[in-house]
This record gives C-alpha cells, structure tokens and sequence, in this order.
C-alpha cells in the first residue's frame, strides 16, 4: 500500500511499549486515553477498525438520563447519566445541544401497578404501557436528578410539563387525535458522536504528546511472551507490544478480546439497535422540531427525532449472536414505520423515504432471560492478570463491561483511576469540566457566533466559516485554514456543503485509511443519504493525492465504500449482488 501518511501502527511499532494499552478505539476507549493522557501517563491504544466505527457509531444520537430504567430502580446510573448530560452541555456544546422530548401518552394508569413489581424484580416480568401517572412520577424523579439532586435547584434544562388532550394535538397537530396526554421534558441531542469521538481522540494527542499514541486498523490477535501481539489490519506487520496495565474497552467484543489475549471471558450479552433515516419533509415538520418518544405495547421505545434536515428513527433491542452479520432487518423497518403509523397516523411513510440505515450491538453485560429492553445500562470493571510471561512481570487486564455513549467520562475517569492505582501514578486533575475538542471557546451567543465567523472569514466567506463552525465547533479555524492553504478546493458537486480541500484537510489530520472513513464518520455524508456512488469517486479522488491512491486504488475503494455505507441494508446487498 503507498500512502503519504505515516499510520498509527507505525508508531506503535517504532516504540512499542507503553504504561498502558486500550484495546478499542469506541468512545470508552478514546475517553480513558484522553483522561490517562492528562494525568501524563505514557499510553497508547489500538483500534482493530476504523475509530468509532463499532457500538459508538450506532448510537440513537442522544445524550442523556435514561428515563426509563428508573423503573429498574438504576438511580445511580440515572443520576449519574443526568449529571454527565448536564456537564457535556457545557464541555461540548458544539455537538451536544439541549433536546425538547414529547411522549404521546394514551393512557391515564397503565402500568401503575406493574411498576413497583419491575422494580422488586429488578426489571423482570411482562412490559407493560406506562400511563400518565406513572411517567408523571418518573418525570418528577428526572427533574430532581437533574437539578443537582433538589426540587428546586439550579438546573441545566427546563422542568417539565404535562398537558392534557386539546394542548398536546394544538402543539403538535399531526399526533394521534387518541392521545390523552403529552408529557414533555428535556434531554440532550448528540449532532455528530463520531465527530465528538475524534475531538476526545485530538485532546488526548494533544494533552499527551510522544507519550499519547492511537493506532486504527490495528488490531490484537494474541499474546507471545508476556506481550500483545499487534496485527496492522492493512499490511499483515506484526509488532510485539509490552504495557503493565491493559484495558480492554472493546465493547461487545470484550469477551473475544479477551479470548485473543488468552483468558475466556462470558462477561458481554449485547442486543442489537438498528434505525433508519428517512427524507421526508412532512414527517419532519410533523414532529415540530422536537424529539417524539414513544413506547409500544410490548415494551419497546421508538424515537422519532428531527437531525440534519432528516427524521432519525429507532431504536430495537433484540438478542444478537456476535458471528451474524448486523443489519437492520426489513421486520424492523416494517416495526418502526408500523409505529411511526400510531403515532401520526396522518404522515404517510414507506421504504421508499430511507436514505440510510444503521446497526449495532450495545456492549451490554449478560443478562440471562431477562428481557432485552431491561438489561442494566450500568457498568463495572473486571480486572484479571495477563496470560503467559513470568507471573511477577505479567500485566494486568482491565475489561470495561457495559457503558453507554452518556456516562463515558465517568467511565473513562473509573478506568483510569484504576489504572493509576496499579501504576502507583497519582491523578494529576480531573476531567470533570474540561471542554472537549471544538467546545473550547465555542460561541454560544448569537453576537458571539457572529464575532467569531467575522474574525475568522479572512481567506473565506462569511458563510463558508458558519457552515464549518457548526460542523466542527471552534476547530473550525483549523479547517478553514487547511481550506485555504489547498489552491485546488473546490465545491464538490456531489457532496453540497463539502468541499474538495475541506476533505483533504481531514485525510491529512484524521486519520482516514479507507474511503468510508471519510464518509461515514468523518463527516454527515452517509447519515444524510449522499454516499451515492458518484458522491463516493468524487470524494475518493479528491483524498487520493493525500493518500497516495491511484486510479485502481480509488475505484476499489468506492466499491469498499459503497459495501460499508450499505452495510445495515439487506435489500441493498442482495440488489447489488444480482
């Protein structure tokens, strides 16, 4: 492979030993190497795939509490996930943003019953639709968790409200006339997570330096004498890494992690999540601009949430065996647009309006018999020594179980401070407060917005800035200065929005080693329907000269790409296969 970019596997290589090494590069990952990275701990973490191309990136684009596991009684986890979305409000506010959240209500005591019953179990026994009363005492709950823990604190979002049949249907006139009630509060959208990843990626480079290194396409496939073996996925280069403390933040294929580096483990029971996208100007205009949340009589959520000039659909839960593929199956698209029909029954809505799907499994633990939607968000840490190597010199092995996009901070800084102990290497500071990546001094005033993009619109137009800050948050300067250094950017015409310079800027700077990099997680183009095939060569060609591609080279990776934008789609696969 020619490339003009040395990989992270190279440096890996060149140095390969580290105090500790993350196996998996999903925001749990990448969260620990910015924390341990800040308490100037030499670390380095291998990614089998792309960054935040696993679980992370088959997230519902939502920061926030979890309302509904308080019927677990998970108070802890809830408390803890409110008090991480309030802080995220703050340290990212370019990506994370306060969300407006309506649940159409068809009942008044459905579920009243039930619910204390759940919660001596744990969270066993038959779903059933909760009813106004009991999502009323749920919201009370929320508001107070979110408060800072009283009634009247001084929260982050607003409290919130309940309205009775004629409110909810003039607020939002295309919900079911059969609604009794809407219950609305607030939580927190998540715009871009693959894009917040690689800003947490960017701060622990930058907090770190030398002693802070990630490699993608690196994977580990075993042990040999006390030492991980690292495979480049690319090139098949093999380099023996030594570090006294691994943690394995693989996510759902923590069990096999552990399995490549000797000790079997049966920690992960993982359920898939599949959504869709869909195009489609009435249903987006129907939600009147907020998030819908909604539970079906079996139990299951589905939200039906406004992004990107796009209505996002999801989400499933569904026992997954890891050896089958992970796709959105056509039952669960006949599943959410079934419940998109119960809700607004007005909008009408096919197969024909998706521009793209997604799936993942959720890295949670194994649960048993108990039902999918009820398995425990929580997480905890295993720890076990190392297979092989003298038993006075072996590393430990920490295995993050469980964990979800919200509570990663406080994730990571667990991780880490179990790292630390190990290491006898005293924490430095907290991550607690710290903005992430394009949060740093991000203008979240108009008149600030305003002075920003004027103070930065020298090499370009005022609009081209708006368009990059809200796209990357105050790294945005460094974006536009890449722009402007490049004498070939030009307009992509596939691509409205993008540029060919912008791209190249990201090749250079991001990490990127496949076409799908670029368009799936390092910018919206897949999550919003342009991956076409013409989209895809004009974006490969414009990256090639930065990554040393030539002609054969682009056309196999658009075949590449188009596999794995379509990856989700069954339909789409047994197509192109004809």
């Amino acid at each position: 492979m020619s490339t003009a970019v040395t990989t992270g596997f190279d440096q890996l290589a060149a140095r390969p030993y580290a105090d500790v090494l993350i196996l998996g590069g999903g925001i749990n990952g990448l969260a620990t190497f910015r924390d341990l990275a800040m308490q100037g701990v030499d670390v380095a973490l291998a990614e089998q795939a792309d960054f935040v191309s696993g679980a992370s990136a088959a997230s519902s684009h939502m920061i926030h509490g979890g309302i509904r596991y308080l019927e677990n009684g998970e108070f802890r986890l809830v408390h803890e996930a409110v008090t991480e979305r309030n802080g995220l409000l703050r340290t990212a506010p370019h990506y994370v943003r306060p969300l407006q959240t309506t649940i159409p209500i068809f009942s008044t005591f459905s579920g009243v019953l039930a619910a204390p019953l759940r919660f001596l179990r744990h969270g066993a026994g038959k779903p059933r639709e909760r009813g106004a009363a009991l999502i009323k005492i749920g919201l009370v709950i929320y508001d107070s968790f979110s408060r800072g823990g009283g009634l009247f604190g001084k929260g982050t979002v607003p409290r919130h409200t309940v309205h009775g049949h004629k409110r909810s249907l003039r607020q939002l006139p295309d919900l079911n006339p059969a609604v009794k009630y809407t219950a609305t509060y607030w939580d927190a959208s998540l715009h871009d997570p693959e894009r917040l990843a690689l800003d947490v990626l960017r701060d622990g480079r930058a907090a770190g330096g030398d002693r802070a290194r990630a490699a993608n396409y690196t994977a580990a496939v075993g042990t040999r004498e006390g030492r991980v073996v690292l495979q480049d996925a690319e090139t098949g280069a093999e380099t023996l890494f030594t570090a006294s403390v691994i943690v394995n933040a693989s996510g759902p294929w923590t069990d096999l992690t552990n399995i490549a580096l000797g000790e079997a483990t049966r920690y992960m029971g993982g359920t898939k999540g599949s959504h869709i996208v869909l195009d489609h100007p009435d249903l987006l205009a129907a939600t009147g601009g907020r998030e819908l949340f909604f539970e079906n009589k079996d139990g299951r959520i589905v939200l039906i949430y406004p992004l990107k000039g796009r209505v996002l659909v999801g989400t499933t839960d569904l026992e997954h065996d890891l050896a089958d593929p992970v796709v959105c199956t056509d039952a669960e698209v006949d599943y959410f647009i079934d419940l998109i029909g119960q809700v607004l029954p007005a909008v009408h809505v096919d197969r024909s309006d998706i521009v793209y799907r997604f799936s993942g499994v959720r890295p949670l633990p194994g649960h048993g018999d108990l039902a999918p939607g009820f398995v425990s968000r929580d997480y905890r840490i295993e720890s076990a020594p190392l297979a092989g190597g003298a038993a006075a010199s072996r590393a430990t092995v920490l295995s993050l179980v469980g964990g979800k996009w919200t509570t990663f901070r406080a994730s990571a800084e667990h991780l880490a401070d179990r790292a630390l102990g190990l290491l006898a290497h005293p924490r430095r500071r907290s991550t607690k407060g710290v903005p992430i990546g394009g949060g740093r001094d991000f203008p979240i005033t108009e008149r600030a917005r305003q002075q920003w993009i004027a103070l930065h619109a020298v090499d370009l137009a005022p609009a081209r800035v708006a368009a990059l800050l809200d796209r990357y948050g105050t790294v945005a300067a460094a974006v536009a200065d890449g722009i402007a250094a490049d004498p070939d950017d030009a307009p992509l015409a596939h691509a409205p929005g993008y540029s060919s310079g912008e791209l190249r800027h990201l090749a250079a700077t991001e990490d990127v080693r496949h076409l799908e990099d670029v368009l799936l997680r390092r910018t919206s183009i897949a999550f919003t329907g342009g991956a076409t095939p013409a989209a895809a060569r004009e974006a490969a060609e414009a990256i090639a000269p930065v990554l040393g591609w030539d002609d054969a080279r682009v056309t196999a990776e658009v075949e590449r790409a188009m596999i794995h934008v379509h990856a989700a789609d069954p339909d789409w696969a047994e197509a192109s296969s004809r």
